[in-house]
């Protein structure tokens, strides 16, 4: 039903399944007690559980985690970690430069859009593979369509230094050996044979484990929030705690300038 009537039938009232707060009483979360059926769920576990309503055994989470833990770099030169640094620099708050940083974690090369490519890709050529066809030309049809592929290849260095650990703690949970992880090395294989400059990377990976512990496109997005988040606020801290305004100083010498030559200023009479 669409339209007024639909409209109509929602006002004064919200029809949710996810859950709310009774004021003095409880709070239900999916469905469930949060304070007595949830109440001893860590952080990390009830965001997953809110987010996929399922829950998941402590070596699937643990290696969850590991995908936020191991790319949470305290870098102010990284793109959105430099967006927390120069609020803090700028003497903004951290709620919101922080925020903002989350923000612009969107990017669509570097960020959650990357994420979102690299397991839908994953998810399709598995299919595809699954039904009969060839995964060199699966490989081949989107390189012609995209030019690359996300999840692999990196633009500033071949190695992803990202990758060792994270299989080492995947095998060491027995975890490391699903379908859409060993398809996601195969597509390596198939891009290098293929003479493609474009090596798996962290997004690549990490898609494939979260495809093999059942997680939607939709649901590795929303997982994968808080990825760089960590990292974040030591940015913030270490450039509000210099002198204001001193991040990344750029000299006027360094700015290639074209216009006006250098004038005297003339106060106004």
């Amino acid at each position: 039903m669409k339209g007024p009537d639909f409209l109509l039938e929602q006002v004064g009232r919200l029809k949710t399944r996810m859950g709310a707060f009774f004021v003095g009483s409880r709070a239900v979360f999916r469905g469930r007690d949060l304070h007595t059926e949830l109440k001893d769920m860590d952080w990390a576990e009830l965001y997953v559980f809110g987010i996929t309503g399922r829950r998941f055994s402590p070596a699937q989470l643990r290696l969850m985690q590991s995908l936020w833990t191991y790319t949470s770099y305290p870098d102010a030169r990284l793109w959105n970690n430099r967006v927390a640094a120069l609020a803090g620099s700028a003497r903004s708050t951290g709620n919101l430069g922080i925020a903002a940083a989350l923000a612009v974690s969107e990017a669509s090369i570097y960020g959650r859009g990357v994420d979102i490519r690299a397991i839908e890709f994953l998810i399709r050529t598995k299919k595809h593979v699954d039904d009969g066809g060839s995964l060199a030309d699966q490989v081949e049809k989107e390189l012609k369509a995209q030019r690359s592929i996300a999840g692999y290849g990196r633009p500033i260095a071949a190695k992803d230094e990202r990758l060792v650990p994270i299989m080492a703690l995947a095998e060491h949970l027995g975890l490391a050996d699903g379908p859409h992880v060993r398809l996601a090395f195969a597509v390596k294989e198939v891009l290098i044979a293929g003479g493609w400059r474009q090596h798996l990377n962290y997004g690549g990976l990490a898609a494939a484990l979260a495809a093999d512990l059942g997680l939607t496109p939709q649901e590795y997005y929303l997982f994968m929030f808080p990825a760089f988040l960590a990292g974040m606020a030591p940015c913030y801290i270490e450039a509000e705690q210099r002198p204001e305004g001193s991040l990344f100083s750029l000299a006027c010498s360094h700015i290639q300038y074209q216009g006006q030559p250098q004038r005297p200023w003339q106060p106004p009479r």
